[in-house]
């Protein structure tokens, strides 16, 4: 790289300035993106007054993390287009400068770091260095460049651009749909979103996104529905595993924010450190009691049946007036995630113990079991549509990565009119 690029370190931010400094606003880690850049917060240092021509940024530049410890962060780039007027850039951020005498499109450099051929490159530096994953100057210096000729670098360039556009495109589909997946949620339960994208204003205190910290308010009883205690048709099921030996056992844990049960993993009794084990049936509706503030609950898919959980989870099944599908689309509401902050205990948000006999004296608004089966069959018909979309832009971004395996190693070239080839 260094025969056609300048690799340029940036300004330390601890570093002491010793004579007249200027304030420039400076790019952090956190403003680079995999090809975007996030500008929401931009922060300012102060530069010496000497050095601010050093570290000043420059349309064109390509800016890219040196991981700074983190493995995902590694290689991470985005072109700077001088969005930011007099903006530097940190230590843990290299400027790579194209050389003007060299032959070299920003966008199509860009482009080979992002590949997956450049990110084995970065990787590869990352497993030979000692400590943690970064990368140095030296080893970007040596970054191995693969450069058609400059009409071919235009051609690819545009070619990969197309989809950028669909995906950008379907991104919004997927933005607008997830508005309007909020808004029928609140509609049909009659309660506002817990989703951290929800139209809904929320306020989570300074915890994360997916706690909901707020005092339960109920609204009033819709027409038909009835104000009761979850306790009234839900109850608490125990079922003991004898830990047989040398037999396997799956199990199962619940991802935040409802993202629903999944397997953990497979082990036998004497790898199960936890003797306590505890059966779970396809349709259990399954509260982790360490978690559930940051909403981890769901539904055991029929795949699961069978498998075990320990004491540190709560598993319930209905009498047959709530149906439990209704149950887990209740949980997306901003009112079930405050009562199950409430019904937990704790000094830290992390270390947080759910009280079930506590939550299941919550009063809720329960609609007829009908009434509640519609629900499930509308809230089911719009999120596969969801799913739909966000499996298009995973089919996108798969194609566009096989795309540029291809076109960025000269794997597959691109064929240029008669008048572009000659140029």
């Amino acid at each position: 790289m260094h025969t056609v690029a300048e690799v340029r370190t940036g300004l330390s931010k601890n570093a002491s300035r010793k004579g007249a400094t200027l304030k420039r606003p400076y790019i952090r880690v956190a403003n680079v993106q995999g090809g975007t850049l996030d500008l929401t917060d931009v922060k300012e240092i102060d530069v010496p007054a000497s050095q601010v021509a050093r570290y000043a940024l420059q349309a064109g530049d390509l800016l890219l993390i040196e991981g700074n410890g983190n493995p995902e962060n590694l290689g991470r780039s985005c072109l700077w287009r001088g969005e930011v007027l007099e903006a530097v850039h940190q230590n843990h951020v290299f400027v790579v400068r194209t050389r003007s005498s060299a032959e070299l499109l920003p966008k199509f450099l860009e482009l080979q770091t992002q590949s997956e051929y450049g990110r084995n490159y970065f990787l590869s530096c990352a497993k030979g260095s000692t400590g943690l994953s970064s990368l140095n100057s030296s080893q970007l210096k040596r970054f191995p460049l693969l450069v058609p000729p400059p009409a071919e670098q235009h051609r690819i360039a545009e070619i990969l651009s197309t989809w950028d556009q669909s995906l950008a495109r379907t991104q919004r589909l997927l933005l607008n749909s997830r508005a309007q997946w909020n808004a029928l949620l609140g509609i049909t339960l009659h309660l506002p979103s817990s989703n951290p994208d929800s139209t809904s204003a929320t306020d989570s205190g300074g915890f994360p996104a997916s706690v909901q910290p707020g005092i339960p308010t109920l609204t009033s009883v819709p027409a038909g529905w009835r104000r009761i205690q979850l306790r009234d048709h839900l109850k608490e099921v125990r079922r003991s595993a004898t830990l047989g030996n040398g037999e396997s056992y799956t199990l199962v844990t619940v991802k935040r924010s409802r993202g629903g049960v999944a397997l953990r993993e497979i082990l036998t009794s004497a790898e199960i450190k936890t003797p306590s084990q505890f059966y779970v049936r396809a349709g259990d509706f399954l509260i982790s009691k360490r978690q559930i503030v940051h909403g981890a609950c769901g539904i055991v898919p029929p795949e699961l049946d069978g498998a075990v959980v320990s004491n540190e989870y709560t598993v319930l099944n209905s009498d047959g007036q709530i149906d439990l599908r209704f149950l887990r689309y209740l949980s997306e509401s901003r009112y079930f995630q405050q009562t199950c902050f409430h019904s937990s205990i704790g000094v830290h948000v992390e270390k947080m113990i759910f009280k079930t006999e506590r939550w299941l004296k919550w009063p809720f608004n329960i609609p007829p079991l009908p009434v509640q089966q519609h629900i499930v069959e509308v809230l089911d018909t719009a999120r596969r549509e969801l799913d739909l979309i966000a499996a298009q832009i995973e089919k996108l971004k798969q194609e566009k990565a096989a795309l540029m395996a291809e076109l960025l190693t000269g794997k597959r070239r691109v064929r240029l009119p008669a008048a572009e080839a000659t140029t």
